[in-house]
């Protein structure tokens, strides 16, 4: 590479976790280096400041992008090295190299889902690199999709910073994708924080509160774009998940020093172990429970060891990992 800056386009449309937008995020922290010259856009929505590249026809061809067709991004945005997006929109490129990030893989399980496979392995018959946010996603991606491992690479999605909770209370508890085992666990759970004389909470999707309100679940629910103020009422995180997407928020409870337990997926062992108590079934989850409510030695070692990891995830570390990536596909798209 020359001396010169590195010309990303970034879609700010889609994100690479679930409490916030972390395209934004991502983006804030890229536009602090001095080796990049960012462009960011969107494909699914209208411009919101003047720092953002309007995109022609955007409505038009915003469809087709869905299915990875439709006319090339790179004709709208003038010249860039590298264009990266992470929501449903996965656009061609007529010369410059496209980077994907997927997060969720649930459309790859679902048999009867097959539009997002076939849009992505459009997107890589055409020289797209996929990004995912560990080697078990990676493995699990690959046989999906039918594809090598070097068009698949693995970056850690940012998880923007958290305030520090300082005299939780609550037993909080997240849901993804996993409603039917935690509607299973539910009494139990609620006579645990009922025991405690603690609220007991429950972050989930909008789809998912209606659900579990529907069938009779007695919680406090609070939908995951307001995580954080969840986490602020915290004293444990539990983390109820099918491993098929990124667990951020069980890292931003990390990051606010709550002591977590998770259920150990492949994805959460690769990303949460030594930092959470990871355990292999509802019933370990309990008991766990009782121990990183009550054990104050126990708690502050998770709490160190959680800011620590929590680190790793920070916008401005996973900026440097996505900055060398550009270039490195950049490099190689000259060759």
């Amino acid at each position: 590479m020359s001396d010169r800056r590195l010309r990303v386009g970034l879609d700010l449309d889609g994100s690479l976790e679930s409490m916030s937008n972390s395209m934004s995020d991502l983006s804030q922290a890229l536009a602090e280096r001095d080796d990049l010259l960012l462009t960011c856009f969107r494909t699914e929505s209208a411009v919101t400041s003047e720092r953002e590249t309007r995109l022609r026809a955007r409505v038009f061809w915003a469809p087709w992008w869905r299915h990875s067709r439709g006319r090339p991004i790179d004709d709208l945005l003038g010249r860039l090295d590298v264009i990266h997006v992470a929501g449903p929109s996965t656009p061609p490129t007529r010369h410059t190299p496209l980077l994907i990030s997927v997060d969720d893989l649930r459309p790859l399980r679902e048999g009867g889902t097959k539009s997002r496979v076939r849009q992505l392995r459009r997107a890589v018959a055409r020289g797209a690199t996929l990004v995912v946010s560990s080697r078990a996603a990676r493995h699990e991606a690959m046989e999906a999709l039918g594809l090598e491992r070097a068009e698949i690479v693995v970056v850690r999605p940012p998880v923007g910073r958290v305030e520090r909770t300082v005299d939780g209370r609550a037993l909080v508890v997240s849901v993804t994708g996993n409603t039917h085992q935690f509607e299973g666990m539910s009494k139990d759970l609620a006579a645990f924080a009922q025991r405690h004389g603690a609220p007991f909470v429950v972050v989930a999707s909008t789809a998912v509160i209606q659900r579990l309100r529907a069938t009779g679940v007695a919680a406090d629910f609070v939908e995951r774009r307001r995580g954080a103020e969840a986490l602020s009422q915290a004293r444990c995180v539990a983390h109820i998940s099918d491993g098929a997407r990124f667990p951020s928020f069980a890292v931003a409870a990390l990051g606010a020093g709550v002591p977590t337990v998770s259920l150990a997926t492949a994805i959460n062992r690769e990303l949460l172990g030594g930092a959470a108590a990871l355990v292999p079934d509802e019933d370990d989850l309990v008991a766990t429970l009782e121990e990183l409510w009550s054990n104050e030695a126990r708690r502050a070692i998770m709490r160190a060891a959680g800011l620590a990891r929590a680190e790793d995830f920070s916008p401005w570390h996973v900026a440097s990992a996505y900055a060398n990536l550009y270039a490195d596909v950049a490099m190689r798209s000259r060759v």
